[in-house]
């Protein structure tokens, strides 16, 4: 059985390569590519998104591509498009960026809602649709979509169903000082996500996605899980809380980070840790709460300190 851990450390210790000190957000985004989700990205820019998604398409040997949105783009910009061909008098479809295994959605909140909806409706059924034929993704497919969150003049903010469709929101940030000289070293003579290569084959990284899913989930943590939940629902600073789907991401993601540390088993800690990333995009804070300028990641930590952690038998009872 393939080590889902030994994958993992190939791949991060590649990416780390261009992306430096940044291990937390990097082990994230790994987390979404095992567990066949999708990462959004919210930074200001030149913090590194772009190399990001550029080194792990060259760590697993996929097909990259980048869209950059912009308010006149359209959805078949995104899907591609039926052409007529003169010669054989057919139509061919030419395939747009939407095609490739890692995808950089650039600015994905300056698109239109309808070219939004056409990006969210491929991440959803890894298919596209075009002139009634209806095409597959590549896969693996991830989709890594940024947005700046300080610039919104000229934009249109993802609605709450479609943060829904995203696994995991991390963000970046500014690199420390010690980390920053590195970066500066790093490219004194050429950016080094020239220079690193793939580490793990499309079929490894397959085997790793299927692996993922037998780490085992005790009753208790499922529990812990569905808690946390239905918290986010019920505290008074939340207008709407997380859905379902929100379970279900910390469920895989648990899964994931437990398999990167070489367990068999999800542990409380596993769930703590990723809770953050997994429902804070999707509930929506009270017009009261913004007025005191609480944000979705205070409630979650309010969240975490409310909810009773399960206790220490976990593992023991399969």
């Amino acid at each position: 059985m393939i080590s889902v851990q030994g994958v993992a450390e190939r791949i991060l210790q590649n990416v780390e390569r261009v992306i430096i000190g940044k291990r937390r957000e990097v082990t994230l985004t790994l987390i979404g590519l095992l567990c066949q989700g999708h990462v959004l990205i919210e930074d200001v820019p030149g913090v590194g998104k772009t190399m990001l998604a550029k080194a792990l398409a060259r760590s697993i040997g996929g097909n990259f591509s980048r869209i950059q949105f912009t308010p006149d783009m359209l959805p078949s910009d995104v899907t591609g498009v039926s052409v007529f061909n003169q010669k054989t008098r057919e139509f061919e479809f030419r395939p747009g960026p939407i095609m490739a295994q890692i995808v950089l959605a650039d600015e994905i909140n300056r698109a239109t809602p309808k070219t939004q909806s056409a990006l969210l409706e491929a991440m959803e059924e890894h298919q596209v649709t075009v002139d009634g034929t209806t095409y597959q993704l590549a896969h693996p497919f991830l989709v890594l979509a940024t947005q700046n969150p300080i610039e919104y003049e000229g934009t249109f903010p993802l609605p709450e169903a479609q943060l829904d469709r995203f696994l995991l929101r991390i963000r970046l940030g500014y690199p420390a000082r010690a980390d920053e000289i590195a970066i500066l070293d790093a490219q004194q003579y050429e950016h080094p996500v020239n220079q690193i290569g793939q580490v793990v084959s499309i079929e490894e990284l397959r085997e790793a996605q299927e692996a993922i899913k037998s780490i085992y989930l005790d009753k208790q943590v499922k529990q812990y899980i569905v808690d946390l939940v239905a918290a986010t629902r019920q505290h008074e600073d939340v207008y709407l809380g997380a859905s379902p789907r929100g379970s279900l991401a910390l469920y895989r993601t648990g899964q994931a980070r437990a398999a990167l540390a070489g367990r068999d088993h999800v542990l409380p800690d596993d769930i703590k840790e990723l809770a953050e990333a997994t429902l804070a995009h999707r509930i929506i804070i009270s017009p009261a709460a913004r007025i005191k300028d609480i944000s979705a990641e205070g409630i979650i930590a309010d969240v975490l300190k409310r909810v009773a952690v399960p206790g220490a038998t976990l593992g023991t009872g399969r």
